[in-house]
């Protein structure tokens, strides 16, 4: 949950302007926009025409602030998409608590079906980079824990919220096989070399140009460690052919997607339940979702 005083805090463009202002004036002429949709662990704004702005909306994210100013130049010349680059890290200022970043703005729209010619190209684009990226030097890379909510770590982190979000969601889901499910996850451990994963990849954090995959951004819950938590879009996105597009590229073991549908189904069952404070339009998605996953599992399990 976010820090009681975290919620108070009005983060606008206003706010925005006066921190450029004061800590950036040579770029205090340009305008500020706000960017929709908005991002839930940061509010994000156009800067002119070629930056971004990004503030922590809460201080459970504020670690990764200075976690993408030290990684993310290093695995860009690694990685074969453009990734965000830091430009500038504010400080505390104007209200605003916490440090905030300036990136260089990167050309696309999010993904949505309606915006790609081929899905399965954007299967076969994404799991290039994962790849990728999987193979980026990972020495000294950051571990699971607070700073990524543990992503890249094992599921049973969250075996607790998991086993709290079954009985309350009896007749809405088939629960039994979601134990099932989650038990498969907790059994079958990483035993694997750590590696770089991104750990939230989804939709919003994809971007397309001209029909094809562009960019991939917000790299806050990235780290070293199991790649299985960047498997969750298998079920979120993809679909049929696609979907099939996207397991072969990936190329893991059969533990890891038992471990991704893990991630997938926690946090489907947690949104669900109303354990996440997430609207009523995203919890009817992750009834297609969790039919999904339970589909999978019967399939590949």
């Amino acid at each position: 949950m976010a820090n009681p005083k975290s919620a108070e805090l009005v983060i606008d463009a206003s706010l925005v302007r006066r921190l450029i202002a004061t800590q950036f004036p040579r770029w205090s002429d340009l305008e500020v926009r706000p960017i929709e949709p908005g991002g839930w662990d940061n509010r994000s704004f156009r800067l002119g025409e070629q930056m971004t702005v990004r503030l922590p909306s809460a201080e459970h994210y504020v670690l990764q602030v200075e976690k993408e100013h030290r990684w993310l130049p290093r695995l860009a010349p690694q990685l074969p998409l453009p990734i965000p680059v830091p430009l500038a890290k504010g400080t505390p200022g104007e209200g605003f608590p916490w440090p905030w970043s300036v990136y260089r703005w990167l050309q696309g729209e999010t993904l949505a079906v309606e915006r790609v010619a081929d899905l399965g190209q954007v299967a076969k684009d994404l799991t290039r980079f994962l790849r990728a990226l999987r193979q980026a030097d990972a020495a000294s890379g950051p571990l699971p824990g607070d700073h990524n909510f543990h992503r890249g770590g094992p599921p049973a982190f969250y075996d607790e919220q998991t086993r709290q979000a079954l009985p309350l969601l009896e007749g809405q889901v088939d629960t039994v096989a979601a134990r099932e499910v989650w038990e498969a996850a907790l059994a079958a451990p990483f035993e694997g070399t750590p590696v770089w994963f991104h750990g939230d990849i989804a939709w919003g954090n994809l971007l397309v140009a001209q029909g094809r995959l562009s960019a991939v951004i917000d790299f806050g819950t990235s780290g070293v460690g199991d790649p299985a938590c960047d498997l969750a879009i298998a079920w979120t996105f993809f679909h049929g052919e696609s979907r099939e597009v996207f397991r072969h590229g990936m190329a893991l073991d059969r533990g890891a997607w038992a471990r991704g549908r893990g991630w997938t189904l926690w946090k489907a069952l947690i949104v669900l339940a109303g354990m996440t404070g997430a609207p009523a339009s995203e919890k009817a998605k992750q009834r297609t979702v969790i039919e999904d996953v339970l589909a999978d599992h019967r399939r590949f399990g």
